[in-house]
């Protein structure tokens, strides 16, 4: 088959070229891959900052969608043909991809192969973050931060879905499609400090969950705004991995920090969350509730240019390879 491959040069360039065909162990299936998504995981894997999980492929992709090529002698669910798409810990920049089918989706018929590959990784991650870690109910608001991200288009649709307020910082740039979306207010994360407009949009009372991919630089406002009993989820560090920690205002408010990683979870966890989010929101997307948001799509053999592009930061939503 066809993947692309890291060059070992100063520029760690992405090449098209020929790569092993994936085996695949009897509860799994084999997938042809006709569109796959980049994530910001991709451009740290790339460098080298971010490896595979043990016994994962080399090949950057942690998602897919595709058609069933081949299944194993346990696999009895799926048949070739098969139109599909799933979370994966790595492979999905390829013609071919293996995956235990108990982390299969199947698609709707309405589904696009391109809108699909844009859906697992950061539907999966708000899922999980949101309503799984931070145990969300009905009515509890939410700040996300890098609310015009892949996860952040996710988080607002799922949180509207379970009837979520949500709250949103952003570049300017992007600060009008988000209240296109719904959100109570979109905060310009440069020009506005968040740390002083949540506690002027909740009356003094703050949020409920916060989901923060960025970290240093935001934790000690994250509490400041945080609301009595409130959870914070921290799913990266893009400002940075060291932040002061004001102890004494977590204790008095009974608030509580979690981090959080979805790549290096076991295949058990990852079945287990895909089987509760196929029962719970899978069906928002064949109905037409929830819908990937795709900032533009490149054919996989332009993978540069894609990463290119989300690390430019410009980025709404996804950015999709088609294969």
């Amino acid at each position: 088959m066809k993947a692309i491959q890291v060059q070992d040069d100063d520029a760690y360039s992405l090449n098209w070229e020929t790569a092993p065909d994936p085996e695949f162990d009897d509860d799994e299936v084999l997938i042809e891959v006709k569109a796959t998504a980049v994530n910001r995981a991709d451009l740290l894997q790339r460098r080298g900052n971010y490896p595979p999980p043990e016994g994962a492929s080399p090949i950057l992709g942690l998602e897919a969608a595709g058609e069933v090529a081949e299944v194993g002698a346990e696999v009895d669910d799926w048949e070739p043909g098969d139109r599909v798409c799933a979370l994966l810990p790595g492979g999905g920049y390829a013609e071919y991809a293996s995956i235990p089918a108990d982390l299969l989706l199947e698609l709707p018929d309405s589904m696009s192969f391109q809108e699909a590959a844009a859906i697992p990784e950061v539907f999966l991650t708000a899922y999980l973050n949101v309503f799984l870690e931070a145990e969300q109910t009905a009515g509890e608001q939410v700040l996300l931060h890098a609310g015009a991200s892949g996860v952040g288009t996710a988080a607002i649709q799922l949180c509207h879905l379970f009837d979520s307020p949500v709250y949103a910082t952003a570049s300017a740039p992007k600060l009008d499609f988000l209240e296109e979306m719904g959100v109570e207010a979109a905060i310009d994360r440069k020009n506005d400090d968040f740390g002083e407009r949540i506690p002027e949009l909740t009356d003094g009372r703050g949020v409920d969950i916060i989901l923060d991919p960025v970290g240093g630089g935001y934790i000690e406002r994250d509490i400041d705004v945080l609301a009595d009993q409130g959870r914070i989820v921290f799913i990266g560090t893009l400002g940075g991995s060291r932040d002061t920690l004001p102890i004494k205002k977590l204790m008095i408010g009974r608030k509580r920090l979690i981090g959080s990683v979805l790549r290096s979870r076991s295949t058990e966890e990852k079945i287990e969350l895909t089987a509760a989010f196929r029962q719970n929101v899978w069906p928002a997307f064949a109905d037409g509730t929830l819908e990937p948001i795709i900032h533009e799509t490149f054919p996989v053999s332009q993978a540069q240019k894609a990463h290119d592009l989300l690390h430019s930061n410009d980025t709404i939503g996804k950015v999709v390879l088609t294969v």
